[in-house]
């Protein structure tokens, strides 16, 4: 093998070792080859180190957009599980953790609640919330704690030119010129297998077990099926997103096709159909100027222009999350615990809707048209009941009554969302919609 292990392993001790600043390492793990490769390294190198003086603590980090391709998100949590155990086992500093989009920055509360166009390459409102700023956060928690923190990433000169020039300028000279400059202040990134070609990574997985047990089998076989790489851990806007033939986020609609997808469906992944099919959905209807809005989320009805390309309508958001639950359902004859979109997304999807003074459409009455459940409106609040009886006393008309309690859901909203800016604003404009809607009947 041309790979000089012995060379990256000794890379890896002595960083490891010779540092009077005790600052963790931050591995980023997305699960795929290059990756993987990264941490068997820090691995097997940390497994020379005598006991007492692995005091260096090692995070492995791993982020869940939420919208991962379930097969590899199945993959992921196996892998990161049997990494846990064997840490504990063998008595080595390293944890897992997975970080993941705050509920406001998930996909679907966008793209269903607030009516966000589905992700192109002008508008890719995506990576930034559901991956840059979760990790982000994470490396900043552990700067605050002890100062400074060294990011290992598997990143490679051989995986495009940019990439290669992006390591070189920044990189800075200290500790061997092993450490390059982050973002972030006092962070800094340490790539080990930056000069490794990617036929070397295959070999190496391919002759050298993972040290948490079992083989790489299951993930030569992923690639094998999906034709194609992964998607790596994003941290900055300099890290490249994932390309046609990475695995990513399952409803991406950055490229025309997703080819791994396809791939995974060609070969024995047939469940995964319907995800093909949503997701190709959501690329056709984007630009439907008959599925958007022409005024803006910060604007009223009254301002719509034909130039203005806002949000989805609210009929489009409440038909995409209809279909989107009959593929959950569907797939979920496949696996009983693949859940698509959570319970957490579709309270906020309700709550953004009646903020956005959208009544004629309810998560629950989608959700029990799908299902055949019985849930009820509440079942998706804050769980709260009206006084509706008392209510409907005091009121001197159903419109009234109607009024009131699409008022009283506003409110709430803001108080669920714990951010009662605008209150004031989005209720005079529920009362002048409503003066309108009145004036025209």
């Amino acid at each position: 093998m041309a790979l000089d292990l012995k060379h990256i392993h000794s890379e890896i001790e002595d960083q490891y070792l010779n540092d009077d600043n005790p600052r963790p390492w931050i591995i980023g793990f997305s699960g795929g080859k290059d990756s993987t490769m990264l941490l068997q390294l820090v691995w097997i190198a940390l497994k020379k180190i005598p006991a007492e003086l692995r005091r260096r603590k090692i995070y492995v980090v791993c982020n869940d957009t939420l919208v991962e391709n379930p097969r590899i998100v199945k993959f992921i949590h196996e892998t990161l599980d049997k990494i846990k155990q064997a840490a504990a086992e063998q008595s080595l500093p390293i944890t897992v953790h997975q970080t993941t989009p705050r509920l406001e920055d998930t996909f679907w509360v966008n793209l269903l609640g607030k009516g966000y166009p589905a992700p192109n390459n002008s508008f890719r409102w995506c990576t930034d919330r559901l991956k840059i700023e979760p990790t982000t956060e994470f490396i900043r928690n552990k700067i605050s704690e002890v100062g400074e923190a060294i990011i290992l990433l598997g990143t490679r000169s051989d995986e495009s030119n940019t990439r290669a020039k992006s390591i070189e300028n920044s990189k800075i000279h200290i500790d061997s010129e092993r450490l390059r400059k982050h973002v972030l202040p006092n962070a800094f990134v340490f790539a080990p297998i930056k000069d490794v070609l990617t036929e070397e990574v295959w070999t190496y997985l391919l002759q050298v077990n993972p040290p948490w047990g079992g083989s790489h089998r299951d993930l030569v076989t992923l690639y094998r099926n999906a034709t194609g790489g992964d998607c790596p851990l994003v941290i900055d806007t300099t890290t490249p997103s994932c390309g046609q033939s990475r695995f990513g986020c399952w409803v991406c609609t950055v490229v025309k096709r997703d080819k791994s997808m396809e791939a995974l469906v060609d070969n024995g992944e047939e469940w995964m159909e319907p995800l093909v099919e949503f997701r190709d959905m959501l690329v056709a209807k984007r630009n439907d100027r008959t599925w958007r809005q022409t005024w803006r989320r910060s604007q009223n009805e009254d301002d719509a222009s034909e130039d203005t390309w806002g949000p989805y309508l609210p009929e489009k958001r409440a038909f995409m999350l209809e279909e989107l639950l009959k593929v959950q359902k569907q797939v979920q004859e496949e696996d009983a615990n693949l859940i698509l979109i959570n319970y957490q997304e579709l309270v906020a999807i309700q709550v953004i809707w009646h903020r956005d003074s959208i009544f004629e459409h309810g998560v629950a009455d989608i959700y029990n048209t799908v299902y055949q459940t019985d849930m009820k409106k509440e079942d998706f609040s804050d769980g709260q009941v009206f006084e509706k009886d008392l209510l409907k006393e005091v009121c001197d008309s159903e419109a009234d009554f109607k009024l009131i309690g699409e008022l009283l859901e506003i409110q709430k909203s803001k108080i669920i969302l714990v951010n009662n800016y605008g209150i004031q604003s989005d209720l005079e404009n529920h009362l002048e919609k409503d003066y309108r809607r009145r004036t025209v009947c």
